[in-house]
This record gives structure tokens, sequence and C-alpha cells, in this order.
């Protein structure tokens, strides 16, 4: 006699029926009982094991600190720094993409290559490099901008509000520049 392909699947149940009768298959509602998790919840003072580490896959993050801006933008300057993209920074400090730093200069004649190495080691290099140097221009040390020129740093020395404006207008094109900036003397502010 011949097989009958009608017969077929009833060999596959029987076949499926003795290996569950000799524990070889699991039922589908143990796998899915095995597959919930626990109905017990740890107490308050419960303290965890091993074994509870399944219960607690979640994991959560609190960002402590915003994120840093695209764009540093000045608002506002007065004799004692600076405030920009609204937080304060006091003293003399170097903005460059992303970050704010203070810059250990007292006036326009501490502004040296030493001064200035920060802006030639950074990577993407900047174009453009926007000095503030107090209440008004004064002429530095041709070296100075002879090294910078020899980085590829165009530098641009202004009073310190107008190189604020020129720091901003830069940036808002999207210029790969930096500044370093002194604050005025008392006389004049900008908040």
């Amino acid at each position: 006699m011949g097989s009958c392909p009608c017969l077929q699947p009833n060999r596959m149940i029987l076949a499926s029926l003795k290996m569950f009768c000799r524990g070889g298959l699991t039922p589908s509602w143990r796998l899915a009982a095995a597959r919930r998790a626990p109905d017990w919840q740890p107490r308050r003072g419960h303290r965890l094991t091993p074994a509870d580490d399944e219960l607690y896959q979640k994991t959560t993050l609190k960002l402590m600190e915003r994120e840093s801006p695209s764009m540093m933008l000045i608002d506002g300057y007065t004799s004692w720094g600076f405030t920009i993209n609204g937080d304060k920074v006091v003293g003399p400090c170097a903005i460059i993409p992303r970050a704010i730093l203070q810059w250990n200069v007292g006036s326009y004649q501490d502004i040296t290559k030493e001064s200035l190495v920060l802006f030639r080691l950074l990577e993407p290099r900047i174009e453009i490099l926007v000095l503030g140097v107090g209440d008004k221009v004064e002429r530095l040390e041709p070296g100075v901008l002879k090294f910078m020129r020899e980085c590829g740093i165009a530098v641009e020395v202004q009073d310190t509000p107008n190189a604020c404006a020129t720091f901003n207008i830069l940036i808002s094109e999207r210029r790969a520049t930096a500044a370093a900036l002194i604050p005025p003397s008392a006389g004049s502010a900008l908040m």
C-alpha cells in the first residue's frame, strides 16, 4: 500500500505526541509562563541579588548639564567679564568652538605667542581669531601677528565692544572663528 498524502500530518502529530510523552517537548503554555515576569515585586527593604537583575532591565539617564550649543554668541560685556549664551564669564576669556576658557592675560601687553598657542592647536583649524584688547585698539607686538599668520590664522585686533560684535557676525555666518577677549574698563558696558 502506498502512503496517502492526507495521512502525513497525522503522523507528524503522533510523532510530536510521542516525544511529549517521553518528556522531549515542552508544551507551549509552559513556555509562555516561563517567559512572563515573576508575579512578585521586591519589597522596599529587599536587597538585590544576582537573580534579581532580570527584573531591572530599564535604565534611565538624567542630564545634569545642558548640551553645549553649536554657536557661542556674546550676549553682553561689562568691566568684570562677559555673558555668553546666558552664562556669566568673569575676566578675560577665550571662546573656541563649543567651549569657553579662562584666558590668562591682564592687558594687551600680556598677549604673546605663548598666550595664543591654544588657537594654533585647535582641530579643525580656525580661520579667524578676533582679539578684543580692551577699551581702545592697541598695537600688538609684530612677532605675535606674524606667528599667527604663519599658522594660517587671520587675526583681527579690535577694541572689545567691536570685537564682540565682529565675533557674533562671523559665528552667525558659520565661519571657523575664535575670540580672545579682555573686558573693557568700567566706563563701557552692554548687558
